[in-house]
Parts: structure tokens; sequence; C-alpha cells
């Protein structure tokens, strides 16, 4: 019998925690506006079951309902941005950058680059759909 992999990650000031069970998938990077106006630039992420997750300091996290299908999670403590979870789906997005250590993974697709800030270039090779 293998271990199981369990990634960790928190907000900055650790209120909110989170565990992750399985390897992670490969990442997006989502220029859309709604993403770059939630973490200041654009938003990375990988979509987990729900099932896989497990998470301390739920009472920390505040929910913005930022359409009619999702919302986003923040720490209401130290602000940061952590999850998109669409709320007909069976997973939840997680933010590259509130895991903690290597996640084994890699930023795979660009989506909504239309929508992108026209102060960077997308010059990593990687695909990028326009929506």
């Amino acid at each position: 019998m293998t271990d199981q992999v369990v990634h960790h990650g928190a907000c900055l000031c650790g209120a909110v925690r989170f565990t992750v069970q399985g390897n992670l998938p490969a990442a997006s990077a989502c220029h859309c506006t709604m993403c770059r106006k939630h973490t200041g630039h654009y938003e990375a992420g990988v979509d987990v079951p729900r099932a896989a997750v497990a998470m301390t300091g739920v009472d920390q996290i505040a929910w913005y309902q930022s359409s009619a299908k999702v919302r986003r999670g923040f720490c209401s403590v130290c602000g940061s941005s952590m999850f998109f979870d669409p709320l007909e789906r069976d997973w939840i997005g997680i933010n590259m950058g509130a895991f903690d250590g290597a996640t084994h993974t890699r930023l795979a697709l660009h989506i909504f680059v239309a929508d992108k800030g026209d102060y960077y270039d997308i010059t990593d090779g990687l695909p990028q759909n326009q929506q």
C-alpha cells in the first residue's frame, strides 16, 4: 500500500487552513475581469473534488457571491483570496498561491484571455482560450 498524497495550504495569517487528498490536476489561469479584480492580477488555481478537501477555520471564510452560480471565498481576517466555489458542482477551485510548499503540478492553460489586463503579456507558450 502506498501513502496517500496530501497537500496542505492556508491563508496568509493561518486562520483558514485546508488539506487536499490526492494528486492535484493541472492548473489553469483565468484572466477574466472578476478573477483579476478578486485576486489583484489573474487567478491560477486547480479544481479538486469537494470530497478530497478538508478545511479548518471555516468560520473565518467570507464568501462573496460573484454570480448566480459561483461564490468566491477569502479569509475574513487577512483577506487572502482562496476559493472559487461553483455551488452546483461536485468540485471546488483552490488558488495555487494558498498551497504550502510544492504542489507537483504545473499551469496548463490560460482562459478568458480576451479580458486580460493590458499591463502584461502571456508568453509561456501554453494554450490560450479567448473565453
